[in-house]
């Protein structure tokens, strides 16, 4: 493939997802929708978030990891608890990165030894 043709893939993928985009929205104020679709969509972003977040929680090597030794598995799950009781979004993000840190520090990356000799 030369340049040019490489150039003109990027505008043209970039333009379909535009006019996908942007037809999705400009319809949703035109065409009347059934109250069960409308919302079933409030749902959306927390589902696209959700599968962002959940490979990185459960895969952080490559491969299922469900072990005490997952800290970043640990902390999304404070994180979710904290997520659900307050439904504060920086609270929520200052309580798994402070308990993903304490993780760290105190047991270690390393095989779960700890880092930190108390």
């Amino acid at each position: 493939m030369s340049k040019t043709q490489i150039w003109l893939l990027f505008i043209a993928i970039g333009a379909g997802t535009f006019l996908l985009r942007f037809l999705f929205i400009y319809l949703f104020g035109k065409i009347a929708m059934p109250d069960r679709l409308r919302h079933a969509l409030r749902f959306v972003p927390a589902a696209a978030l959700a599968a962002l977040v959940f490979p990185a929680l459960t895969h952080p090597a490559g491969h299922l990891d469900l072990s005490q030794y997952n800290f970043r598995l640990m902390a999304g799950l404070v994180g979710a608890v904290v997520a659900w009781k307050t439904r504060n979004v920086l609270l929520t993000i200052l309580v798994g990165m402070t308990v993903l840190w304490i993780l760290e520090l105190f047991l270690g990356a390393n095989n779960g030894r700890p880092f930190v000799q108390l």
